[in-house]
């Protein structure tokens, strides 16, 4: 037994070293709000993907702008040249004629599209509307993002409060205990008054144990929202930032026109008009500038061949035009105005989402002050009560369930009142988000 005794000392010794530094490792971080936004701006994975998208966007610009620049080539050939036959008709008295072997050519070639209806500046003009529609798409994600992570901060927020309810009272259930265990030494009440105590108090502590833990897995999703090290425990700031009263809607709803997903759905209809100008642009005649050199060995348009070099250059203007898109551009455009009619009507429909989302958004803020309300005139009474019935318990004018039923109901609106102030916080941010203000 004491060599068993030894190994297990041992090797709870070990467990305790290595757990050691971790446990060390924990620190809290007191973030604020408007730190929580910041932190989310910056490192939320989410919002590097989409930042992405406007890095690609630019470039496409970029590159859409280098189609006013001429194209040049330049061609480099050496090969072999072997002796030619030369035949009859009938192929017949085939004659051989010796051929320099050696052959090269060297070209250049330089063309420069001078006009095409537009082509080249409305290409780069789609170029910047979908960059800009990539900045807008960047807006509104970190609208959505921010309340997502924000409501992550209150959950933890809340927790934490709740957390110093549930001590409190278990605190108080212990306390209550220790007296009913008197009162039960002394023949006053009956073991099941103990019994129905000591559950309480057992419940008491699994509902703080499932809270923290909630809070261990809100503190996670934090941490890699933010970019934070994972051993960071988040700490809202005692006081949430305070929020204006809000006494009208109409404000919000005026600034619910510039809403980014507003602009977004706006830029996307305006971009057909821009596709429309280029589409019609098949119909023009492409006006081109080109230039030309060629060197070549060896000369083979004399007999016989001579094996030296030729030099020859030419420039001009040259006309194109596409026959086929007189037929074709057409159902293009058809095409086009369907999608820019779809556009228009997503402009249309995103406007009315918009308003109905900031309405929504508004009477629930005013909902939640009205709550906070309530429930700060719930928990007085709620305190009253039990003090009343624990007062009666103890002069045994009461029951023990009374009591409990009393602490509950005290429990119940602590825990309310405690998530009320949270709700209102949630609820301005979203009335922001709606409007897209936020």
């Amino acid at each position: 037994m004491k060599a068993k005794t030894l190994i297990y000392s041992l090797i709870t010794m070990l467990l305790l070293l290595l757990t050691g530094p971790a446990r060390a490792q924990v620190r809290e971080q007191r973030v604020s709000v408007d730190q929580l936004f910041e932190l989310t701006r910056q490192n939320h994975p989410n919002l590097k993907v989409v930042a992405a998208d406007i890095a690609i966007a630019r470039q496409g610009t970029e590159v859409a702008k280098t189609a006013r620049l001429p194209s040049v080539a330049l061609g480099v050939q050496s090969y072999y040249l072997g002796n030619v036959s030369i035949l009859n008709k009938d192929f017949s008295d085939a004659t051989r004629v010796s051929m320099p072997h050696y052959g090269s050519n060297l070209s250049t070639e330089a063309n420069w599209l001078i006009w095409k209806g537009g082509v080249v500046r409305n290409s780069i003009r789609i170029q910047s509307l979908k960059e800009g529609l990539a900045q807008l798409n960047y807006q509104t994600n970190e609208q959505s993002i921010k309340l997502l992570v924000l409501g992550y901060y209150l959950d933890v927020y809340k927790l934490l409060n709740q957390e110093r309810v549930y001590e409190k009272n278990i605190s108080l259930a212990e306390q209550r205990l220790t007296n009913i265990r008197s009162l039960y030494k002394e023949g006053v009440v009956t073991r099941n008054d103990v019994i129905r105590g000591e559950l309480q108090l057992s419940n008491l502590n699994l509902a703080l144990e499932v809270n923290q833990d909630n809070r261990a897995i809100l503190n996670k999703q934090l941490t890699v929202a933010l970019g934070l090290p994972e051993e960071v425990v988040i700490i809202p700031e005692e006081a949430l930032a305070t929020v204006a009263e809000v006494t009208s809607v109409q404000e919000f709803q005026a600034a619910g026109r510039q809403n980014p997903a507003l602009q977004l759905a706006r830029q996307n209809a305006a971009l057909y008009d821009v596709s429309a100008k280029v589409i019609r642009a098949d119909r023009s005649p492409s006006l081109t500038v080109f230039s030309g050199n060629k060197l070549q060995r060896p000369l083979t348009t004399s007999v016989p061949a001579v094996d030296a070099y030729s030099n020859g250059w030419s420039t001009g203007l040259s006309l194109n035009f596409n026959v086929d898109a007189l037929y074709k551009t057409s159902q293009k455009l058809k095409l086009n105005r369907l999608q820019q009619d779809q556009a228009e009507a997503q402009v249309v429909q995103t406007g009315q989402q918009i308003e109905v989302g900031v309405n929504t958004a508004f009477i629930k803020y005013r909902e939640a002050i009205s709550q906070k309300n309530t429930y700060g005139v719930q928990k007085k009474m709620a305190a009253e009560n039990y003090r009343i019935m624990e007062s009666k318990y103890t002069n045994q004018l009461a029951i023990l369930l009374d009591l409990l039923d009393a602490s509950n109901a005290k429990l119940d609106a602590e825990l309310q009142y405690t998530n009320a102030e949270a709700n209102i916080v949630f609820s301005y941010y979203k009335l922001l988000k709606e409007s897209g203000q936020l």
